[in-house]
């Protein structure tokens, strides 16, 4: 990451099928919630050491905690704190997103993040809040009597925005500033509480940072640079024709784009592709996110300066993938 000025390590720490991260306060998530409780978990220490790593490399470490989805493995360890499907007015055994209704569930977010406000000593959290399900919500007759009090008829986009509130309330009196991803801003009619959007869908993602930044909120911006998905060869070419300012809006709106994010996720990476999948394709991103835009626009031109650049970070012992048939000069100097 330093050998191309990314300065923000975004750790998407935990999720549906595991939670490694080990906690202090609450020992079960990891103990029963990971894929194995001794070797695949990251302990206190092991967090401590990623996060002095990035800072002796001037690299940020942002942890994201996403709720109330992806959270199947939070459940093991916690299992009061998912919601209890039904099916046929009886419940089905499965569980889904964390359950919004009980008071129980914010005493426990308030001490799992009071503790993450400890460990991670950045001053912003990533609260996720993408891709919640609402049918199991739905099925549970308790979170629909909880509905009707609320008043929230039987919008759970309502729901959500309710618990992802309460959550924000948490982090901002931990003096955190919270990130969430663009779901939560498209469901949130009370978007003041906010204060970064992730943007990450694709389509018109443009439009949804147009919506963002009119709206007065800060975007990091995540759709074009989505790299897990084995894409068509050259595909390392369009990330020079992204345009992350070309929407309509004023100087100030447009300052309100922080940054940009290069998306790297696991459902189909591990050790053995993690390097080759990453670069150079993210340096291709990263040129074009520091540089100035109209400078490095020319695909022809870039290429030239990426395959360059891959030896270098061959030499420096990184897998980077070849662009193209060719070589390495370096390779052949002591021949």
């Amino acid at each position: 990451m330093a050998y191309n000025k990314f300065n923000v390590f975004h750790w998407h720490i935990v999720d549906d099928p595991s939670f490694p991260y080990q906690s202090r306060t609450f020992p079960d998530l990891s103990s029963k919630g990971a894929f194995h409780p001794m070797t695949h978990i990251y302990t206190q220490s092991d967090v401590r050491r990623v996060i002095s790593y990035a800072r002796m490399r001037g690299i940020r470490v942002l942890p994201e905690f996403d709720s109330p989805g992806h959270t199947n493995s939070w459940g093991k360890g916690k299992p009061e704190l998912l919601t209890p499907c039904y099916q046929g007015g009886s419940p089905s055994g499965t569980f889904g997103p964390v359950n919004p209704s009980l008071p129980s569930t914010y005493q426990f977010m308030a001490s799992l993040f009071k503790e993450v406000a400890s460990v991670f000593p950045d001053s912003h959290v990533h609260l996720g809040g993408d891709e919640v399900d609402f049918s199991c919500w739905r099925s549970n007759p308790y979170i629909r009597v909880f509905m009707h009090k609320m008043g929230f008829g039987v919008d759970f986009s309502k729901l959500e925005a309710f618990y992802i509130e309460k959550i924000v309330n948490i982090t901002t009196s931990l003096r955190k500033t919270s990130v969430v991803w663009q779901d939560v801003f498209d469901y949130h009619k009370r978007r003041k509480s906010l204060s970064v959007v992730e943007v990450w869908k694709q389509g018109c993602y443009l439009c949804e940072v147009r919506r963002v930044v009119k709206a007065g909120l800060r975007v990091i911006l995540a759709s074009p640079w989505y790299l897990d998905q084995p894409g068509p060869t050259h595909n390392w070419a369009r990330y020079y024709n992204v345009w992350p300012l070309a929407f309509k809006g004023t100087e100030e709106q447009k300052r309100l784009v922080i940054g940009g994010e290069v998306c790297l996720w696991g459902e189909y990476v591990d050790a053995t592709n993690l390097s080759p999948r990453l670069w150079p394709r993210a340096s291709a991103a990263a040129e074009r996110l520091w540089s100035n835009e109209r400078q490095t626009s020319s695909v022809d031109r870039a290429f030239l300066r990426l395959q360059e650049f891959r030896c270098k970070l061959l030499r420096r012992g990184i897998q980077a993938e070849p662009l193209y048939v060719g070589h390495c000069r370096y390779e052949y100097q002591s021949v």
